[in-house]
This record gives C-alpha cells, structure tokens and sequence, in this order.
C-alpha cells in the first residue's frame, strides 16, 4: 500500500471512530434518557479522541517498536513515515471532533 493510501485510510478511519462513537453514544442516551444527547455527544467525542489515534494506528507498541528500530538503527525513513502516519490521525481524530461539534450546534473555534 503506498504511503498517500495509508494516510488517507489513517484519516477517515481516526474522523470515523470518533464520529461513529459519538453518534452511537448519544443514540444510547435517547434509549435510556439519561442524560442529554448533545452533552453526550459532545464530552465522548472529546474523549474518544486518543482511543481512535491509538485504535488507528494499530496499537501503540508496533508504532513504538518501528520508533525504537529508527532512533537506535539511525534509519530515519521509517521514523518520518510513522511521524506521517501519526499526523493523519491525528488530523482525522481531530476532524471528528469538531464535525461532532459542528452537529451538536456548539462554537467550532
């Protein structure tokens, strides 16, 4: 898979997780009328932002594993391309969140 395609994937797969948890917290909240939707909404995709970067990378010890091999094999590559994957996610957690804040009808800035 060439490096664009894994950014791509990277991105939609972080805005994903944090859209469709959020969307599936606060449809949880309508069925049991705990607590209102949008506040739900809200605060889970805030929160889910750091489990859709870890989840999109495919957990943290095969990015800390390709770092360590990089840093102490003095092969930069690697280490620049999980950088760039790191960032798509990142980007793609952070575009979530505020499409989840856009829905809900709060300040984007």
């Amino acid at each position: 898979m060439s490096i664009i395609t894994t950014w791509v994937i990277d991105f939609f797969v972080a805005m994903g997780l944090v859209v469709g948890g959020s969307l599936c917290g606060g449809l949880a909240t309508i069925l049991t009328h705990s607590r209102p939707p949008l506040t739900t909404m809200l605060d889970l995709a805030e929160q889910l932002k750091i489990w859709a970067l870890v989840t999109t990378l495919g957990g943290t010890m095969d990015t800390l594993r390709v770092l360590e091999v990089s840093l102490f094999g003095m092969n930069l590559g690697p280490l620049m391309r999980q950088a760039t994957y790191l960032f798509a996610a990142l980007l793609g957690c952070q575009a979530g969140y505020l499409l989840i804040r856009f829905l809900a009808g709060s300040d984007i800035l």
